[in-house]
C-alpha cells in the first residue's frame, strides 16, 4: 500500500493535482490502488451540525462521540466513484464483524440542491446500516469541507440547465473522541491488499484506548 508523507499529501491537496483527492466522478483507467496517510494532529477535531437523513433530526459531532467515525463527501447521483467507495466501505465493515457496530460512516452530500433527506435515506439504505447520510445548508457544508480541506465545486454545463459536480474523494478516519487519525485515498477501487491494510488501520483505532482510559490508567498507577 502506498503511504505518502503528510507533507507530500497536503502539497498535492493544495495544488489539486491528485485524482484520489479531486474527482469528477467518472470512469478512467486508474490502476487498482489505495493509500493510507497518518494525519494525526494535522486537522481539528470532528465538528459539524447537519440533518440526518434517517430521521431528519439535527445532529452534531457530539452525537457520534464514542464511535469511530469515517467521514466521506459525495452525492447520490454520482455515477461511479461514490457508490464504489461506499460499496468498499460496506465490505470493510462486513470484514470487521461485530466491531462494525462501533463505527459510523458519515456520508455528507455536496449536492443538497438535488439530495433531499428522503433521497439520501433511500441511497444510503443500499449500503451497510452503519452508513449515515447527512445534509447541511450550503454554509454548513462549506464550513465542514473547509475544516478538512476537502475540495468540491458545482459548475453549470452550458446550454443544458444542468451542472457538473466534482469533489474530494478522501475518507477521513476519526477516533472515539473525534480526533483525526488517517486519510484513506483510492477507496473507490483499492487493490485487495490495500483494502485489507486500511481495514487493519480501522481495527487499530478501534483497539486504541481512549483519552479517558489513558487518564484513568495514569491516575491508577500514580
Amino acid at each position: 500500500m502506498t503511504v505518502p508523507t503528510r507533507r507530500t499529501f497536503f502539497r498535492l491537496l493544495g495544488a489539486g493535482m491528485c485524482f484520489a483527492v479531486l474527482s469528477g466522478c467518472s470512469e478512467d483507467n486508474a490502476p487498482n490502488t489505495g493509500s493510507s496517510v497518518d494525519i494525526s494532529g494535522s486537522l481539528p477535531q470532528l465538528a459539524f451540525t447537519m440533518r440526518r437523513a434517517a430521521d431528519g433530526r439535527e445532529v452534531t459531532a457530539a452525537d457520534y462521540r464514542g464511535k469511530v467515525v469515517l467521514l466521506y463527501f459525495g452525492y447520490t447521483s454520482c455515477p461511479d466513484i461514490c457508490p464504489m467507495t461506499l460499496f468498499n466501505l460496506t465490505t470493510m465493515l462486513g470484514n470487521l464483524g461485530t466491531l462494525a457496530d462501533q463505527i459510523r460512516v458519515l456520508f455528507v452530500t455536496i449536492d443538497p440542491n438535488r439530495d433531499s433527506l428522503d433521497a439520501l435515506k433511500q441511497y444510503t439504505s443500499s449500503f451497510a446500516p452503519q452508513i449515515v447520510g447527512l445534509r447541511g445548508t450550503p454554509d454548513q457544508l462549506a464550513a465542514l469541507a473547509k475544516r478538512y480541506r476537502v475540495a468540491y465545486s458545482v459548475k453549470p454545463i452550458a446550454g443544458t440547465g444542468d451542472y457538473e459536480v466534482t469533489h474530494g474523494t478522501g475518507v477521513y478516519l476519526f477516533d472515539r473522541e473525534g480526533n483525526v487519525k488517517r486519510l484513506f485515498a483510492g477507496l473507490e477501487r483499492p487493490a485487495p491488499r490495500d483494502l485489507k491494510a486500511m481495514t487493519q488501520d480501522v481495527r487499530n483505532v478501534l483497539a486504541a484506548p481512549s483519552e479517558r482510559e489513558w487518564l484513568a490508567h495514569l491516575l491508577h498507577i500514580s
